[in-house]
């Protein structure tokens, strides 16, 4: 069976350090652990990254609201999970989601301070951390630079796969028939068309103001 220390060389940016360089940073550093209880609001979306968050058990629910607050992105993710590292550092350094515990949750919190003064020091934390950078960048690009959808149902997979964290998954889509044709430049009736027709090929759920996607993995 797995101890606590090696549970914790498996979570994501710490993969790969070995246990002399891990004991190092443990003897240099009190890691946060705090147990939370179901429907508990870890982070707010807007609220200031100062910390690296580690989920090291249970699952989280992932919420997303759009600024103008007409349609909302809920996810989910379970551990082991870190929770959006690269917000960080930059021009904005606010969390883009809430994190809702779905059930109880354990989370380790680490304090931006330690990762600039300790961690950074460490090269195979420095690869893991612009490895994740990286790879963020470059999903964003490609989906920028993705080929136009040819039509309404595929505008709509779109909008979705460019809203979500991963495609992989149950998603929800909390929106407003009019306002989702208002964001894809079309009528609402040619949207609740694309809908029910995509809800025939098992791809999404209709029900009052919302859009359920059973695995987001079928709209690529």
């Amino acid at each position: 069976m797995n101890t606590m220390f090696d549970t914790l060389l498996q979570l994501p940016l710490f993969q790969g350090l070995c246990h002399e360089d891990f004991t190092s940073i443990l003897e240099k550093t009190k890691l946060q652990f705090t147990k939370h209880n179901d429907g508990a609001t870890i982070v707010s979306q807007g609220q200031t990254c100062d910390q690296l968050l580690y989920l090291i058990k249970g699952e989280l629910i992932i919420e997303t609201t759009s600024k103008d607050n007409t349609f909302t992105f809920i996810e989910r993710v379970e551990a082991p999970a870190v929770i959006e590292p690269h917000a960080m550092f930059g021009m904005k350094v606010k969390y883009n989601s809430s994190y809702i515990a779905n059930g109880e949750v354990n989370t380790i919190s680490i304090s931006k301070s330690y990762i600039l003064t300790e961690l950074l020091r460490y090269e195979i934390f420095r690869l893991n951390y612009m490895n994740f950078i990286s790879n963020k960048s470059q999903s964003a690009n490609d989906k920028l630079w993705s080929n136009a959808p040819t039509c309404i149902e595929d505008k709509i997979k779109e909008f979705i796969i460019n809203h979500i964290d991963k495609p992989q998954g149950v998603v929800c889509l909390k929106i407003k028939m009019e306002d989702l044709a208002r964001y894809l430049d079309d009528t609402r009736l040619n949207v609740s068309k694309a809908l029910n027709a995509l809800q025939e090929n098992n791809i999404l759920e209709l029900k009052r103001k919302e859009i359920i996607i059973p695995d987001a993995s079928k709209l690529i």
